[in-house]
Order: structure tokens, then sequence, then C-alpha cells
């Protein structure tokens, strides 16, 4: 027979052994999972790190240094010729016509040679390479610009043309021996726009007297670093016809 008092103790026994069962115990942590949960901040994507391109350069620490390797030992423009080259490509000083202004470039594409004019009535002739097929573009120009072992970005006519040539330069290359521009270029512009054809010196000296180039007249590296010197920004450069 339950009393009273039995069944109030059992009563308790009963609800006490409930909040303690591990079912409870479980509810509650997951419970408290879900709190924080909710609570955490909702994870942010990071964003894509985009590439920087790097700008080609010229080391100006290096010009002495490359001028000496693609100079012949004590050479002298008119005999020097490790080259190869034909005779009559290498520097010669030649009387310039009459009407002719000190200073100008002439470059007569038939015979593959560069003058520039100086002011005794002289010409300084020198052997170059013009561009191949209808690359080349006769006209009248300014040089604009000079650069000492410039840099070099192939254009995007260039890259769409023979993209197996030089797709890998499109970012550009530092400047130095190996750079199709070479030691010396100077920028020929109509009015203030670049035409991105340029008189440059070459790593391919044997091309000198053919039809090499994507666009620009070509010389022996170092024939233009003793005409660089010569020429002045702002003078002007006559390319004739084939």
């Amino acid at each position: 027979m339950l009393t009273r008092r039995h069944f109030v103790i059992t009563s308790a026994s009963m609800f006490s052994g409930a909040i303690s069962s591990p079912l409870f115990a479980q509810d509650e942590a997951a419970a408290a999972e879900a709190v924080a949960e909710a609570a955490a901040p909702t994870p942010v994507a990071a964003a894509p790190v985009k590439k920087v391109k790097r700008r080609p350069v010229s080391n100006s620490a290096m010009w002495n240094s490359y001028d000496a390797r693609v100079t012949p030992a004590n050479y002298d423009p008119s005999t020097s010729n490790p080259w190869g080259l034909h005779p009559r490509f290498l520097p010669r000083v030649v009387q310039a016509n009459d009407g002719l202004k000190p200073g100008d470039i002439h470059v007569d594409a038939v015979a593959r040679y560069l003058y520039h004019v100086r002011a005794d009535g002289t010409a300084m002739r020198y052997g170059v390479a013009i561009a191949k097929g209808d690359l080349y573009e006769p006209g009248v120009y300014t040089v604009g610009r000079k650069a000492k072992w410039p840099t070099w970005t192939p254009t995007p006519a260039m890259v769409k043309r023979e993209p197996h040539k030089y797709k890998k330069y499109e970012d550009g290359m530092d400047g130095g021996p190996s750079n199709p521009l070479g030691s010396r270029a100077l920028y020929l512009f109509d009015g203030r726009r670049d035409t991105y054809l340029r008189i440059h010196g070459s790593p391919s000296p044997r091309s000198i007297g053919s039809r090499a180039s994507s666009g620009c007249v070509r010389m022996v590296m170092a024939h233009i670093i003793g005409l660089y010197d010569q020429v002045e920004t702002g003078v002007t450069a006559h390319l004739y016809s084939v």
C-alpha cells in the first residue's frame, strides 16, 4: 500500500531522473551549438588576386658594359667588320646633295642606305635593313624620342600576325643585347603620334642589306651607337619608297 509520503518521494525521484537524463543533455548541447552557429559571422569569399604585369626595364648601370659587348675591339667604323657585311654597308662620309637640311635623316630603301646630313655639306652613310613585304612604310617623320638600350614590346598587330614568335613577349622585354631594338633607338612620330616605327640597332647584323624587319629600319648596333649622339630629337626622317 502506497502512502502519500512514498508517492511524493517516488514522484520526485522520477522527475529528478528526467531532468538529468542523457537525452535532455544532448538536446541542450545541440541547441547551444545552433545558437553559436547563428551568431558566427558568415564567411566572405576572398577577392581574386589580380595579376600585376611586370613592366620591362633597362638597367642603366649595364649600358657601358653592353656597349663594350657589341663594339669590336679596336673599333674603326669604316673598316671593322666582324659581321661579314658587304663593304658598301660600312659607315662612309659622302657628299650630300644641295638643299638638304643638316641634322635630317634620309633612308634610301632601294640601296639600303641611311644618310645623316651634316652641317659641312657631307653626310654619314650607313647600311640598313628595311621591313619585309608590305610592312615598310615610306613617309616623312619626326624623331620624337631617343633611347639607349631600350625596352621593347611587340605591337598587337605583330602578336596577331605571328603569335608563335611574339606572343611570349607581349608583356615586353628588358633592354639588353638580345633585345630586338638593340643598343639604341630613334622613335619616329607623325606629329605627336608615335608610329611604332623605329630606327634601331639589331642583334641580327647579318640582316643588314635585306628586307627583314616588321616595319623598322635596322642598323648594326655599333654603328647606331655612333649615330645616336649626332641626332637631335625633332629632326626629320625621310623614308623613301622602295
